[in-house]
């Protein structure tokens, strides 16, 4: 098998894995809890992704890890974290909260995308190897941050739903 048929193959089943654990395991408990506080899980995850920065340190990754990926994909994923980060920070201060909340998974969200997009363009696939300790990014990190920013966004964008009235019984 080539290395772009195993790098393929394992970022598809990463996706698959963790759409099944985020639909047994993380969904029902996200959608229990209140709005804010699932927002607040959600971006405490996303606080990490300052780990991109992998993408631009020697030794790191190989020598022939294509920059224009590289570097697009450490400073966005650094960025994003920042701002997870201040949306944390900020919390008991909702309009900044939201205004974060919104921010880092927007900025997040574009990443991945041009991140998929870049990749393809400089045939990544074909050269996994060279993203060598940084291989598990993609393949185990990524897939749960895009679900997640997915879910932060539909969220985001949905109307809440209206407050559910309990009439007493007379």
């Amino acid at each position: 098998m080539s290395p772009e048929t195993i790098f393929q193959m394992q970022l598809i089943l990463g996706y698959v894995a963790w759409l099944l654990c985020f639909r047994a395991y993380l969904w029902p408990r996200l959608q229990a809890m209140e709005r804010v506080e699932a927002h607040r899980l959600i971006a405490t995850l996303h606080s990490f992704r300052f780990f991109g920065l992998v993408f631009i340190l020697p030794g790191v990754v190989g020598p022939n890890l294509p920059a224009a990926f590289a570097r697009f994909a450490a400073h966005w994923d650094f960025a994003t974290g920042v701002l997870a980060i201040l949306a944390l920070l900020t919390l008991r201060i909702r309009p900044l909260f939201w205004l974060f909340i919104a921010a880092f998974n927007l900025v997040g969200t574009i990443d991945f995308l041009f991140d998929y997009y870049h990749a393809i363009q400089v045939g990544l696939p074909a050269l996994a190897g060279e993203l060598r300790s940084g291989y598990a990014i993609p393949i185990l990190f990524v897939p749960i941050l895009m679900i997640t920013h997915v879910v932060a966004l539909y969220w985001l964008i949905r109307p809440l739903p209206a407050p559910v009235r309990h009439v007493a019984a007379a």
